[in-house]
């Protein structure tokens, strides 16, 4: 009977530890962050506007709030001739809080937004653009002053309608 006992404790402590292990390799699953295809960079207009579409062998950008999203995937909605094609190569921040293709509002200012454009843009940003497309970078505008230089005031925390902790 002791010899039973000895064969239950053993097999008792074998499943915890197979089980602790289980545990332990889905933990690091779960907090491990997914590998990028490509790394984050930071865009200037120039750069961002090469990804406009027009050439069926280049990713197509868009930004938003200064994410720069790779819409390729959406191709049929933003690629050459698409309904959407207006919004890509640039940040649209304006035009997708208005809802308007109008070439004045396609730009990143979003000042004298009403609070109804304003919550439409989280909404969208949100709901679209992060939950269906790959962040590829960001715009340079979100963190260097006009001259390029950096800027030392910058957090992301205050950009307006804008939350890091929500990106990563």
């Amino acid at each position: 009977m002791a010899e039973g006992f000895g064969v239950g404790l053993a097999l008792l402590t074998w499943i915890l530890l197979g089980c602790q292990e289980e545990a332990r390799a889905e933990q690091e699953l779960r907090f491990k962050p997914a590998p990028r295809d490509r790394p984050v960079r930071l865009f200037t207009e120039a750069e961002l506007a090469r990804y406009d579409g027009r050439e069926e062998d280049q990713p197509i950008y868009l930004a938003v709030k200064g994410v720069v999203f790779d819409v390729t995937s959406g191709k049929e909605f933003y690629g050459k001739g698409a309904p959407y094609n207006a919004l890509v190569g640039k940040d649209s921040t304006r035009g997708i809080a208005k809802m308007t293709l109008d070439p004045a509002d396609l730009t990143h200012e979003t000042t004298g937004l009403t609070e109804e454009e304003l919550k439409s843009l989280d909404e969208t940003f949100n709901n679209v653009y992060k939950a269906k497309y790959p962040i590829v970078g960001y715009t340079a505008r979100r963190i260097l002053n006009e001259d390029g230089s950096p800027n030392p005031n910058f957090k992301p925390e205050d950009q307006p309608h804008f939350t890091i902790k929500d990106e990563f």
